[in-house]
């Protein structure tokens, strides 16, 4: 299945979203009306290769929660980001068992030339 994870009240998101000009066969979850479940992230990590990837460093509550300061393993990664959406480095892109992790141009443009092939 084609499908981005994202948040609608990130302008970034909604951006990406727009500048990929996405096929009909994608389904957009966002994750803070429809949480990710234990099964996606799986899947997700199954792709990306480990929870790590997934996971936002840049979260507010990464460093509220002292998260920074801590050594975090695999499963700890996978528990936060099952337990509050903000944790998921977004926007998620998987298309044809591919995945794109984050909003950096890099994987932007990879996201793009997969989807597009230009």
């Amino acid at each position: 299945m084609n499908k981005i994870y994202f948040l609608s009240t990130c302008n970034t998101c909604t951006r990406i979203i727009t500048e990929l000009n996405l096929p009909e066969n994608f389904y957009l979850q966002d994750i803070k009306t429809e949480p990710i479940t234990k099964s996606q992230v799986e899947g997700m990590k199954s792709l990306s290769g480990n929870y790590e990837s997934l996971f936002s460093k840049r979260a507010r509550l990464y460093k509220e929660l002292g998260l920074k300061d801590k050594s975090l393993s695999e499963e700890d990664y996978k528990y936060y980001i099952l337990e509050h959406y903000t944790f998921l480095k977004r926007p998620v892109v998987i298309y044809n068992n591919q995945i794109f992790i984050g909003n950096s141009k890099k994987t932007v443009a990879a996201a793009k030339q997969a989807i597009h092939g230009k």
